[in-house]
């Protein structure tokens, strides 16, 4: 019979849930805050070519830093204990998060994405580990891991409604200036460090992981090799497990996470942008008279994209919330089931065979229906039951990777996994999104064919490759 829950356990959950919230929160602060900030800091407008490659530069440099260094942290997991690894991962990504919002230059707003990549990429893979071994009773780890997980969707919804909110603030002009500006990304940019602010104070006093203790203390705690994770007995999962997580980091990166830049471009949001446009170039022709047709050009386009920039990124927003309302329903359709199915396998391709189906159909359906009239409100529940179906995959992992690998490689097959298979291949697919939708000017048809596309072979290679996964076994692998 599974034992109730500690007030210690109690609040374990809830830490762990703050901070899964928290790592969801500040990856998707990204799409929202990226055309903005690129306008704010470099001057730059969608369509150019500086601004092409800046916004790959920002999407997939943040994700090789953590997934290259969230690797260093799975050893260090593994070596130095979980807790410890938490509390400083912890504090790096809300340091980037903070000061993120005071950049001055595109440099320093790189570098404090890479911060925040890195502790959180660390910081996920720490906490799944140390969650997986303060609760020994598999119901009871199936549980605690899926539904702490299921708060990862909540951070999603809450940086949506953050970057409407601060949007609103920022033109009412309701909060300080930063630079002498009041400009909504960086007050989100900011906001990333409010949910670190109990997890800094609460998590260094939680218990270590008492798996991870005892060995360690009886010195029968092997050093923890990356070599290992290819030896006979795990190459199979490592490569597997890799593989499958680039897939569904595919699926996100080279299409969802997009969708911010291509709803600009449905004829609902142009009906609301044309006339705050037309407003605004109005009174730059008014303003410079004399000006020679070059300079006016640059400033009537400078104009228009500041113009619809609020109108756009509400949108957005609001396109994205409801992308997370179908992720948090995913993430508790995958909780309940997960304690249920007994085959792993099953399990993902409940998720994996309708994702296949439906996440490039969608993307298809946008790119043939942009300019029908009430076709975005037709898009919200296209991207609410595309969002459950993918966002339930990345519940899944957190699932099945502590049950796969033993107790000193843990940290460290979990790392390889999500951070060289998820955050350094999956999101390249990012590089190729911009790369094969490249057009002048920006063309979010294109874009959403391109995503669609991508989806289409992340999803088929997902679901050949869940054919070699490994079961695991009946019992907490020990060694």
């Amino acid at each position: 019979m599974t034992q109730r829950l500690t007030p210690t356990q109690w609040l374990i959950c809830v830490i762990a849930s703050i901070g899964f919230a928290f790592d969801i929160y500040e990856l998707l602060m990204l799409p929202l805050i990226i055309k903005p900030a690129l306008l704010s800091l470099g001057g730059l407008v969608v369509g150019t070519p500086e601004y092409k490659e800046w916004a790959r530069i920002l999407f997939f440099v943040p994700a090789v830093a953590g997934g290259i260094f969230g690797l260093l942290g799975g050893w260090l997991t593994d070596r130095l204990g979980r807790r410890r690894v938490l509390t400083w991962s912890i504090l790096l990504y809300a340091f980037g998060a903070f000061f993120a919002g005071f950049s001055q230059s595109l440099g320093e707003l790189l570098f404090y994405r890479c911060c925040v990549f890195v502790g959180v990429c660390v910081e996920f893979v720490a906490a799944v580990a140390w969650l997986a071994e303060l609760f020994p009773d598999k119901k009871q780890k199936e549980k605690v891991l899926g539904w702490t997980q299921a708060f990862s969707s909540l951070g999603g919804l809450l940086v949506a409604l953050m970057f409407g909110w601060c949007t609103q603030l920022a033109e009412s002009q309701s909060l300080p200036p930063i630079r002498g500006q009041y400009e909504a990304w960086r007050y989100t940019l900011i906001s990333g460090l409010i949910p670190a602010i109990p997890l800094i104070l609460i998590r260094p006093f939680l218990p270590e992981s008492p798996v991870w203790e005892a060995k360690r203390k009886a010195g029968a705690l092997k050093r923890p090799s990356i070599r290992e994770l290819f030896s006979p007995g795990l190459a199979r999962t490592t490569i597997t497990t890799t593989a499958m997580f680039a897939c569904c980091y595919g699926i996100a990166f080279g299409a969802i996470q997009h969708l911010p830049q291509i709803v600009p471009g449905f004829q609902d949001v142009k009906a609301q942008t044309a006339p705050a446009i037309a407003a605004a170039q109005q009174k730059v022709k008014a303003a410079k008279p004399g000006a020679s047709e070059a300079n006016l050009k640059k400033a009537l386009a400078s104009a228009a994209s500041i113009a619809k920039g609020p109108i756009e990124g509400k949108a957005a927003a609001s396109v994205q919330t409801w992308q997370e309302l179908g992720g948090l329903a995913g993430r508790v359709i995958l909780a309940i089931l997960a304690v249920y199915i007994v085959s792993r396998r099953t399990l993902a391709r409940l998720f994996m065979v309708p994702a296949l189906l439906f996440i490039p159909a969608l993307f298809f359906w946008i790119g043939g229906n942009m300019g029908a009239a009430g076709a975005i409100g037709t898009l919200k529940w296209g991207v609410f039951v595309a969002g459950m179906l993918l966002v339930g995959q990345f519940s899944f992992w957190g699932n099945y990777i502590p049950r796969v690998f033993p107790v000193h490689l843990r940290g460290t097959g979990e790392s390889f996994a999500a951070n060289i298979g998820g955050r350094v291949i999956g999101t390249s697919m990012a590089w190729f999104f911009f790369t094969f939708s490249d057009a002048t000017p920006p063309n979010p048809g294109l874009m959403s064919n391109t995503g669609a596309w991508i989806a289409l072979a992340m999803a088929l290679a997902g679901l050949l490759l869940s054919f070699f996964m490994t079961e695991p076994s009946n019992e907490e692998k020990a060694e």
